[in-house]
């Protein structure tokens, strides 16, 4: 029989040898060992992405004089990722966007989540879609269509959801474009799913400072309107003569001072048009100094604008140090807080009734007639 001694000695060397398998041990962490960048290449278009939350890192593309630059914020390494609390370009489910007391009932089951912002669940919790390694299903790097396609199999419970879901998001380059295609697929159970991307742009180039002179146009005659919280009251609201009026293309530094109480625009759109399930136009945005056009077409009812606002004394690629208004977001995607609004479009997911959100991205530097007056 081995004595208390030896058998200490014993147990502390196996609880050593499985945090050493485990890596935890020498600071060590096998699923950052893991985490890859990838590059797609399409003319003077280029992007990168990483498997760490199926994450775009950087979108390289000419400017009106054929000088190439950046517009995406984010970090230089891939691991960095781990750290963001920004979500930096980042593939946000299972449920984008806010959910009101971080609770929801779904078919008379009621279902508690993580909340991680006061009183309420953003971005799905603390650990969520963009805080996981994803699987690389197909990449082609170059070509005629570029293309990579990251999966994910959510399993039931995650962060307080119900049902196992199979998640994949492909960006695939076209001549001048990026596609970002986010499916899903529930295998057992109702849940909800709101994916988005979380690209925040500056067309100048992501270190040319604030964003206010960069002109927009959002094809949304309504808003959902909010409470002090930052969750929908259920209401919508005509965005003519506010703040929120881009009907006509309006520079964004031109009203953003209205907004004290988000400190910029935070708001989702109710796109024209989207009661169909086709793509449409949603959004427009022109930087007149690199003379870079980005229009947005999409087939989400739903546009979060936003303007970075909590964005503070981030240090990103190359060292630069990212402020508030340094770049907007236009996240395509349901209404927030839809699973606790019957009057929304509905976000429940289904194994009979899967689920496809398309952002298309093009891009050029000739810019449409009702700018030019900028």
């Amino acid at each position: 029989m081995l004595g208390g001694k030896t058998m200490t000695k014993i147990f502390v060397l196996l609880c050593f040898l499985f945090l050493a398998t485990s890596g935890f041990v020498h600071g060590s962490d096998k699923k950052k060992d893991n985490i890859r960048l990838f590059e797609l290449k399409k003319g003077d278009l280029s992007i990168k992405v990483t498997n760490w939350g199926a994450t775009l890192v950087s979108l390289i593309l000419p400017d009106k004089n054929g000088v190439l630059g950046d517009i995406v914020l984010g970090y230089d390494s891939p691991q960095s990722y781990t750290n963001d609390s920004t979500y930096f370009g980042a593939t946000v489910g299972r449920v984008g966007n806010r959910i009101g007391g971080a609770q929801f009932t779904l078919n008379g089951i009621h279902y508690k989540l993580v909340a991680n912002e006061g009183n309420n669940t953003l971005h799905s919790g603390p650990k969520a879609f963009s805080d996981v390694l994803w699987n690389v299903e197909r990449y082609k790097k170059d070509g005629d269509r570029p293309r990579i396609t990251f999966s994910y199999h959510s399993f039931d419970g995650e962060g307080g959801f119900p049902g196992d879901l199979i998640v994949t998001v492909s960006y695939i380059l076209g001549k001048n474009s990026l596609s970002i295609i986010m499916k899903a697929k529930a295998l057992n159970k109702p849940t909800p799913v709101n994916l988005l991307n979380h690209a925040y742009w500056n067309l100048g180039n992501h270190n040319s400072g604030n964003i206010l002179d960069e002109v927009v146009q959002i094809f949304g005659s309504q808003v959902t309107l909010l409470d002090d919280h930052l969750i929908p009251t259920g209401k919508f609201a005509s965005v003519k003569g506010t703040p929120y009026d881009f009907l006509e293309p309006h520079t964004v530094g031109e009203r953003i001072n209205e907004l004290p109480k988000t400190n910029g625009y935070d708001i989702n759109y109710v796109l024209d048009g989207a009661k169909g399930k086709e793509t449409k136009l949603g959004a427009i945005v022109v930087d007149k100094k690199s003379g870079r056009v980005m229009k947005l077409f999409t087939n989400a009812p739903g546009l979060q604008f936003y303007t970075a606002n909590f964005v503070q004394n981030e240090k990103g690629k190359g060292g630069f140090v990212y402020q508030p208004r340094s770049a907007l977001c236009l996240e395509s995607q349901a209404f927030p807080d839809s699973v606790n609004h019957p009057n929304f479009p509905s976000t429940i997911v289904t194994p009979q009734k899967p689920y496809k959100h398309v952002l298309l991205l093009k891009f050029s530097t000739k810019i449409p007639h009702a700018f030019s007056q900028f």
